[in-house]
């Protein structure tokens, strides 16, 4: 037997990105047998089957004492075990169905796509279909025969690859394995931060600073277990950090770019709460109200007339970078802020540029 410790195990169908892939800690037992760890994990992790296991080595993500191993290493007594694996499927039936996709690149081992907002990433509880993966799965059955990984959705190990997500009113640049060893590194890469990721905001408010950075503990609120807080507490939530960054300035609200440097639920979302600046129309965290500006019913009109073309968060994910997983190339995609945003920026780029002399 090994003392098993340290191991995170979630079919929650809301995950956080950090959350769609497993990480295991196991301590060999003193009276362990020489025997292959491919051997070795299968008797001891659900959902690993052999080949599964031998691509996680391929990939570097099975670690004895710290150094990654073959599939053929031999576990010896107090070995100390670490594994980074794709998040197991879910006991959901996929079915494909022709939704238009914004496909931005797409090679053997991974797809781009360029989510719209109003999108649904994964099938859960309440979203069975009209899902980002429904879509993929019916396009995926639609190409041309080969070894690919994916297929109709029938078989388990013929299903997108989903590494990270993005929020349902979020829109913006996503990334989906398309074979299992891409899905088994590109989760390696955002396990250990390794990814480039950039996104833009609309808020409310006007920055002292030109950029910043926030650190703060997300964790669902105790209250509303909808949306995420940051905790005062180390000892509370996960560690996450939002780096910004001034874009434009229009008094009342600001565009700023963030950089992650952790996947956490809504973290931009909460993040810009914590610090007193709620995204542009949240209506989860308290941005589809006035908050700065004045009390004139031509300025009220104004901001409603926002919300109405832009119904959602004003958040886009708006480019992202890492290594190809089979090539090891630095490849980087980069999108447009979508047509809702940009119309809200153009009428407060008016609005700022023609402010009424009252408002002065």
């Amino acid at each position: 037997m090994a003392e098993e410790f340290d191991i995170k195990l979630t079919d929650d169908a809301g995950l956080t990105e950090d959350e769609l892939f497993e990480h295991f800690r196991i301590l060999v037992d003193k009276g362990q047998d020489f025997l292959r760890i491919d051997k070795f994990l299968m008797n001891r992790l659900e959902n690993a089957s052999r080949s599964r296991i031998q691509h996680a080595a391929e990939a570097g993500n099975i670690l004895v004492n710290g150094k990654p191993v073959k599939s053929s290493y031999k576990v010896k007594p107090r070995d100390l075990i670490q594994i980074v694996l794709p998040h197991p499927p879910r006991e959901i039936e996929l079915i494909p169905q022709d939704i238009p996709i914004n496909i931005a690149y797409e090679d053997d081992d991974l797809i781009i796509v360029n989510k719209d907002p109003g999108i649904v990433v994964h099938p859960g509880y309440g979203n069975y279909s009209g899902t980002l993966v429904n879509a993929l799965v019916f396009h995926f059955q639609n190409l041309p025969q080969r070894n690919s990984g994916i297929g109709d959705g029938r078989d388990e190990s013929m299903r997108p690859g989903l590494v990270h997500r993005i929020d349902k009113n979020t829109s913006g640049i996503i990334v989906i394995a398309k074979n299992e060893l891409a899905l088994t590194r590109l989760s390696k890469k955002f396990y250990d931060r390794d990814i480039d990721r950039i996104y833009v905001a609309l808020v409310w408010g006007d920055f002292k600073e030109d950029s910043g950075t926030i650190t703060g503990n997300l964790g669902r609120s105790l209250q509303d277990r909808k949306i995420m807080t940051v905790f005062q507490d180390p000892a509370e939530g996960k560690h996450a950090v939002t780096h910004w960054k001034v874009l434009e300035r229009f008094g009342y609200v600001t565009l700023i770019q963030c950089k992650l440097e952790t996947g956490r639920t809504h973290q931009i979302r909460a993040h810009m709460k914590y610090i007193g600046h709620p995204l542009f129309n949240d209506d989860t965290y308290g941005g589809d109200r006035i908050l700065k500006g004045t009390t004139f019913q031509k300025y009220k009109m104004f901001i409603e007339n926002c919300f109405k073309l832009l119904p959602r968060q004003a958040l886009h994910a708006k480019s992202l970078g890492f290594k190809h997983p089979t090539s090891g190339e630095y490849i980087h995609f980069d999108s447009e802020i979508p047509a809702d945003m940009q119309a809200v920026l153009e009428k407060w780029r008016t609005y700022t540029t023609n402010k009424p002399l009252e408002e002065e």
